[in-house]
């Protein structure tokens, strides 16, 4: 039996620059609060909580005050912020600069949209932590889509600009936009061309990790891919492997794995989301090992 892990696999830069703030913060012996979950892998939420990061919601920080809080990767809206100069609350803002960049863009476009009475799309997960973000730049006006369903909330006889959650498909997103383009065409009240600004803003260190993991998960017997339930980019990954190889199995640690997915002779290959941590990973791996499948 054979066993590879995925070196592309684990942190982007956002989540890893976000837990070492973190965790920096915390060698001081302090207490830190993190407004949701710093990242979508309980593990990993639970490492963390026992050095010290206690995880809060957005109705828990109202009542916060002279403290520490780490505002985690996804970003957060205007009125975070506001709640923190009332409150005296010190932020860690450990915000990816992919993120910022992208709500700078949105408000931006929001303005320019406002005064041609248009409308600021935003293709991605509805109650996601980037997308309240992203909204919150509209004054939460923005219209969040995710299906082609979706695009009934859409008024086909004004501008259209559309923006994408940094972490959704590549493909998914160019889907959505042909889907605009179709309906612009059809009903006829508005031209592509002037009236439908598409803006791809998906984090390429996320999207390049599609075509990545269906090579990966075509070159192995089994893929076992390690994420925590809550994450939205370890769905999408994992669907891209399942789609590849029949033989992909998804869990969030190794007390999940079946013995019996795997034959003697198998390569193994393991892989993640963005928010799976390489020792967790390795954690998976080593299991494996040491309950390799004795040959018949």
């Amino acid at each position: 039996m054979q066993v590879e892990i995925d070196e592309n696999s684990g942190y982007c830069f956002g989540v890893e620059f976000a837990i070492q703030m973190a965790e920096d913060e915390m060698a001081e012996g302090q207490e830190l609060y993190c407004l949701g979950d710093i990242v979508h892998n309980s593990m990993e939420v639970e490492r963390l909580y026992n050095k010290g990061l206690r995880t809060i919601t957005r109705d828990e920080l109202k009542d916060l005050k002279d403290c520490k809080v780490l505002i985690r990767a996804h970003g957060e809206p205007p009125e975070t912020y506001q709640i923190a100069i009332k409150n005296n609350i010190e932020l860690v803002d450990a915000s990816c600069p992919v993120v910022l960049k992208l709500q700078n863009r949105v408000k931006n476009a929001y303005d320019v949209v406002k005064n041609k009475n248009g409308q600021l799309v935003i293709y991605g997960k509805p109650g996601h932590a980037e997308v309240i973000g992203l909204t919150g730049q509209t004054g939460n006006d923005a219209i969040i889509v995710t299906t082609e369903e979706d695009l009934d909330k859409i008024d086909f006889s004004r501008p259209i600009t559309l923006y994408s959650q940094t972490t959704k498909s590549t493909k998914g997103f160019y889907q959505l936009k042909e889907q605009i383009e179709n309906r612009i065409e059809s009903k006829g009240l508005l031209t592509v061309s002037e009236d439908f600004n598409a803006n791809d803003s998906i984090c390429r260190q996320v999207s390049n990790r599609e075509p990545h993991m269906e090579r990966f998960s075509q070159k192995h017997d089994v893929i076992i891919f390690v994420a925590g339930r809550k994450s939205s980019n370890g769905k999408a990954l994992y669907n891209v492997c399942l789609s590849n190889n029949p033989r992909s199995y998804f869990v969030e640690s190794e007390k999940e794995i079946d013995l019996e997915w795997i034959n003697p002779g198998d390569s193994i290959g393991i892989c993640g989301a963005t928010s799976t941590p390489t020792w967790l990973m390795e954690q998976v791996a080593d299991f494996l090992k040491d309950n390799e499948p004795i040959p018949a």
